[in-house]
């Protein structure tokens, strides 16, 4: 039992632990002092159903509709390139880049934070297809497996989201937010450009 919770967190985290558009939109929310909670609640249940799903065995079902995913592919594309055009705007405009500001309103934050999470496909590719696959393959035990997953990923973003507040001293000073924005620049980017062109 220990050992497939074990096995379970490992595996989630090592798939969750990554510069990816919804982790450093998490930082970046919590390095201005915004508010993260909604965030971290987002983020872990979506995980939450997302594991949920790939663990019932539903990740078999999903690849015998390659055009859906290619759909949500495209569109995530698109929208993690938008952000990072803007990100890579506010890189060469320091004099806004201080702590606390240009806080993202509450429900544009949840909403770009949902987009995040659900129009990305690697989030289905790591949760639904890859850790499904793992968990099926421990039979009976496979829930277990899927609930360290779980733990993993709350414990993660808790402590992305939680834990980014400690780093504001670091980001006092404009030089360090324009290298953080450009880091996201090119993350976001680099993921949506690889998107578009892998669906082209």
């Amino acid at each position: 039992m220990v050992t497939l919770l074990v096995a379970g967190f490992g595996t989630g985290l090592s798939l969750i632990v990554a510069i990816g558009s919804q982790n450093a939109f998490l930082l970046q929310q919590g390095l201005r002092g915004g508010t993260v909670a909604p965030l971290v609640v987002i983020c872990a249940v979506s995980d939450l159903v997302l594991i949920g799903l790939g663990v019932s065995g539903i990740g078999a079902v999903l690849k015998q509709w390659p055009t859906a995913v290619g759909v949500i592919a495209v569109g995530g594309g698109l929208f993690l390139v938008g952000y990072g055009v803007l990100a890579a705007r506010r890189a060469f405009r320091p004099s806004v880049m201080t702590v606390g500001a240009e806080r993202t309103p509450l429900r544009k934050a949840v909403l770009a934070c949902v987009a995040f999470t659900w129009l990305n496909p690697h989030v289905y590719l790591d949760t639904v297809l890859l850790l499904g696959s793992v968990a099926v393959a421990h039979g009976d035990g496979r829930w277990l497996f899927g609930l360290g997953a779980v733990v993993a990923s709350a414990v993660w973003f808790s402590a992305l989201g939680f834990g980014a507040k400690r780093l504001a001293g670091v980001f006092a000073k404009p030089a360090a937010w324009r290298v953080l924005d450009v880091v996201i620049a090119v993350t976001m980017t680099a993921l949506g450009a690889t998107m578009l062109l892998g669906h082209a």
